[in-house]
Formats: C-alpha cells, structure tokens, sequence
C-alpha cells in the first residue's frame, strides 16, 4: 500500500496523459468515444436488424449491450499490451514499478467505458425499458471484467517484448472473440452442446449477465456468477504470474 501511495502522483499523471493522448489534435475530441460506437452500432443495427430484430425483444440494447462489453474489453487489452513498449524510455532509465504504465492504461479505458456506459442508459430508457434495482447488480460483472482485462494485459504486454508478432496474432483473437460474444445474434436456437462452448467465452458472460439484468430483468444464476468470477481470479492470477516471472526480462528485450 505504501508504494502504492508513493507512486501516487506519478500514477495519476499517467492516467491524464493517456487520456489525453488518445484525442490529441482531434476536432471532436471526447466526442469519438461516443461517436465511434454509435455509428457502428447504426450499421450492424442496419444489417442485422432485417435477421434478427424481429425475433430478439429489445434489439438494439441487445446489440448495443454485447457492442459497449466487448468494445471496453478490446480497447483496455490492446492498450495493455502495448503500455510496456511505449513506456519503455522511462522505466529503462527510472527505477518505477511498470505494472503502472499498463494500469494507467485500463484505466483511461475505464473512463471510455463509463461515458459510454452513460450513453447505453439513455438507450435503455429511450426503449422503454423500466430501471430497477436489479440494475445496481451490474457493478458485479463490471468489476469481473475489470480484473479479466488487467490479467490479460498483463500477459500481453510481457508477450509483446518477446514476440512482436503477438500483436498480429492478437488481432486475428480478437476476430474470434467477436463472433463468439453473440453480439448481433442469439444462441438460443442453437444446440446445447453448442451454446455451452460460448460459455468458455467469458466476455460473452459478461454481456450475457447485462442482457439478463437490463432486458431480462433477471439476476443470472448463481453458476454464471461463479463462472464470471472464476474467470477473473484465473485470468488476473495467470497474469501477476507471468508478470512476477518474467519482470526482470523486460529491460533486456525492449
């Protein structure tokens, strides 16, 4: 905790450069956080829409909740992965913890996150859906994927030093990820034995627990919290170990 209060400062300023970064020398600026996704919600709404909207209630909060998920998930892991790289010149030559760089980097994306979040809201009420008390429940899968992002950064960020190809390769990943959310369609006419392999997806059970809230106004399940959980302590704890084992490395390769 102590070190953590003593690199406080630095953290902070970390946060406000990336954010900052992100929008230099743009016209709209913040505005593309909202934009971005907003537009490309139109299009898979326009090309979806005629095959699925008519037998999915709520259709474009269906679309716009699995669009917001995994759009947080990609900006946060790909940003991790390359905080180590673009920070190298500082922690080469100052001896700082360089788990900061890739936390200033989550959390720039967090606040992405939370403007967009706010915007997802505004379509929720705009569709008519009613706001419960079940809607604070979501705070639960939030934190889950916050700790599933960390642990993925941390592992790609130490995988980027020593192969650059897994930038490529995580791109191709990524792909995979998408149309395994479910995000324009529903799995619900698909055999069993097929939907239980999304469930190895767990941004797919992140989005599914928000559609059980927000359209369903349903809590998921017990196993499906467990599963949510399970899949942070996994992910984070794989990605403390890969940082811990490797972290002595890191000066030797960048």
């Amino acid at each position: 905790m102590n070190r953590l209060r003593q690199y406080q400062f630095m953290f902070e300023e970390l946060v406000k450069r990336d954010f900052k970064q992100k929008y230099k020398r743009t016209a709209l600026g913040m505005l593309w956080s909202i934009l971005s996704p907003l537009l490309m919600m139109c299009v898979l709404a326009t090309i979806f829409g005629n095959f699925f909207g008519k037998s999915i209630e709520h259709y474009i909060v269906y679309l716009f909740s699995g669009q917001v998920i995994f759009n947080y998930y990609t900006e946060s892991t790909n940003g991790g992965m390359n905080a180590l790289m673009s920070n190298a010149k500082i922690f080469t030559k100052i001896n700082v913890p360089k788990y900061l760089f890739l936390f200033s980097k989550n959390v720039s994306a967090l606040i992405n996150f939370g403007i967009i979040l706010l915007v997802y809201f505004v379509f929720v009420w705009l569709d008519g859906i009613t706001f419960t008390w079940k809607f604070l429940t979501l705070v639960y899968p939030i934190v889950c994927l916050i700790f599933i992002n960390l642990g993925m950064g941390l592992i790609l960020s130490a995988l980027f030093i020593f192969f650059r190809d897994i930038e490529y390769l995580y791109r191709l990943f990524t792909q995979v990820v998408m149309y395994g959310c479910a995000i324009f369609y529903s799995i619900d006419r698909l055999p069993q034995h097929i939907q239980n392999v999304f469930y190895c997806n767990p941004i797919f059970v992140c989005i599914t627990y928000f559609r059980s809230v927000v359209i369903n106004d349903t809590i998921p399940e017990l196993w499906l919290h467990a599963l949510l959980a399970g899949y942070a302590i996994v992910l984070f704890g794989a990605g403390c170990y890969v940082y811990k084992k490797y972290n002595y490395k890191f000066l030797y390769y960048v």
